[in-house]
């Protein structure tokens, strides 16, 4: 198990020209714009979880993106206690 960043699509102000989250982050191709929707967009399977994205967005006062939970096969936890097929409990 471990955590990737994902962006809250309303409180993502990337519309109104907020990228810090993209600047910041220091794996190549991992945040990108999604023009259609005009949010950050994180792409999971290039996610380390560093965790920068979070602070910078929290810095900026958006508060738009949060560390999720992914299980061994590469699907997101949602729910809380969720087995994490490592023989470990997400603890959320």
């Amino acid at each position: 198990m471990y955590n990737v960043a994902q962006v809250i699509d309303e409180k993502c102000t990337a519309k109104k020209g907020c990228r810090l989250c993209i600047m910041y982050c220091p794996e190549a191709n991992c945040l990108d714009l999604n023009t259609e929707k005009m949010v950050a967009e994180v792409l999971i399977d290039r996610c380390k979880g560093c965790e920068l994205c979070v602070i910078v967005c929290d810095a900026a006062k958006h508060f738009a993106i949060t560390m999720q939970a992914v299980s061994a096969t590469g699907q997101l936890m949602v729910q809380k206690g969720e087995s994490a097929a490592l023989g470990q409990a997400y603890q959320g």
